[in-house]
């Protein structure tokens, strides 16, 4: 009996002994693992000897894939490829994110976007009652795109002098993570690109007025702040540009009621700078800029020069109102922000420190949005402009009427003695009834 058992394990220990028997194994193992199985090199032995055959048969035998392996294979490629993938998005992500902010520094977005505003506010002015919404949003992207040019081009041509400053050294240029040929690059396709979507969505002159002010900017005024002092009033030029560019974009025109805007700026900008150039002295004097207040030890004619560009701002808010641009009500307001705005002038020159100096800079950062939303607030349509006209020229007409009728009799009688040469007829309709209409035949 023994001996059959024996032959029974070694039997089932070794199944190639019996043709059905391996025939049996691969087709249940084949259905299960949908492949040719067989007996796998396990270390356990093989020998049919009698230490304890019945459990070793029972058992069942380990056995491995022997098969083509394409389903691993092609698991194991595409987890590779992910990973590989992977490792590329997060690169491309990096990349993306590292010349983002570069090109945000470039342009200095900060400065660009209050570029935009005056912008925006002044094709707001000159559109009258009906706003083109499309045209408006064109001409912010094209004087987004000019200003970023221009603030691009400033810092090529300045890296030396930035690399000097402690304000500026972490600049992209001056710190290395971008090229000067790239900011090239980069400066030229978005100026071209922002002067051709004004020429094409607004018109020829605001494209002209972009192109001129980019040239004058970074040809002009970033080489003259190494030369000459008067750099500060030719870059409060080149701020004054933008407002008229928007009314040009809107009426297609330069007409006087458009100067509001860009005058505000002009004398804002005094002040602002020569607050900005007193705080960052030694940064300019580092850099080698020639600032106003570099040539003032004592900051007396830098603090002068500020309030009286701030006395000039007193007179804007009552021409925007005598002009029919805006209401009464942006007089007063105006006003009002001009003298505050002048108060911490006067402050600073009196006393001339740099506490002062930044309360003026403070001031003046909060003057031009309250003004340019007043301006928007308190601004009259083409109809309440028409209407304001008419009435004025009608209490014109009423003024001399009433002066003419105040002039005595004898002052009037040569005049109309000399003036008789028609029949008394035909002032009949003049008095003492003006309302009747003077005979068909007295003009011929």
């Amino acid at each position: 009996m023994w001996r059959h058992s024996r032959s029974l394990s070694s039997k089932l220990a070794n199944p190639k002994s019996n043709p059905s028997l391996l025939l049996l194994l691969r087709s249940s193992a084949k259905s299960r693992h949908h492949g040719l199985l067989a007996r796998s090199n396990s270390t356990r032995p093989e020998s049919t000897s009698g230490a304890d055959p019945v459990n070793w048969a029972s058992s069942p035998p380990e056995v491995s894939y022997i098969g083509p392996r394409a389903g691993s294979a092609t698991t194991s490629g595409l987890a590779s490829l992910a990973a590989a993938s992977g490792v590329k998005a997060k690169e491309l992500t990096e990349l993306t994110k590292h010349y983002g902010r570069c090109y945000w520094e470039l342009s200095k977005a900060r400065l660009s976007m209050l570029v935009v505003a005056t912008s925006g506010t002044g094709y707001i002015l000159g559109s009258g009652s009906s706003i083109d919404y499309l045209g408006l949003c064109c001409t912010c992207a094209g004087t987004m795109m000019v200003a970023a040019a221009a603030n691009s081009l400033n810092q090529v041509f300045e890296v030396k002098n930035d690399a000097m400053m402690n304000r500026t050294r972490r600049r992209p240029l001056p710190s290395g993570r971008i090229t000067i040929p790239h900011a090239v690059t980069w400066a030229s396709s978005v100026g071209v690109a922002g002067t051709a979507l004004l020429a094409c969505k607004a018109n020829m002159l605001a494209a002209g007025l972009a192109a001129s002010n980019l040239g004058l900017y970074a040809f002009v005024y970033t080489p003259l702040k190494q030369i000459h002092p008067v750099n500060t009033w030719v870059g409060a030029i080149v701020g004054a540009i933008p407002p008229l560019l928007g009314w040009a974009a809107a009426s297609g025109q330069i007409s006087l009621n458009g100067m509001i805007l860009p005058a505000a700026l002009y004398f804002w900008q005094i002040p602002h700078f020569m607050a900005l150039a007193y705080l960052c002295r030694k940064d300019y004097a580092d850099g080698g800029f020639k600032m106003f207040s570099l040539a003032d030890a004592t900051g007396r004619r830098t603090a002068l020069v500020a309030l009286r560009n701030c006395l000039y701002l007193l007179p804007l808010g009552y021409l925007a109102y005598d002009w029919g641009i805006t209401s009464g009500w942006f007089c007063a307001e105006s006003t009002l922000l001009a003298l505050a705005i002048s108060s911490t002038a006067a402050s600073f020159y009196l006393n001339r420190t740099t506490k002062s100096a930044r309360r003026m800079f403070h001031a003046s950062l909060l003057y031009l949005p309250v003004f340019m939303g007043g301006l928007l607030v308190h601004r009259l349509s083409d109809n309440e402009q028409s209407l304001t006209s008419e009435n004025s020229d009608q209490l014109l007409n009423l003024s001399i009427e009433l002066k003419e009728n105040a002039t005595p009799p004898k002052n009037r009688r040569p005049a109309l003695l000399s003036a008789q040469a028609q029949p008394p007829v035909a002032y009949a309709s003049v008095a003492p009834f003006p309302f009747l209409p003077a005979p068909s035949y007295v003009s011929s």
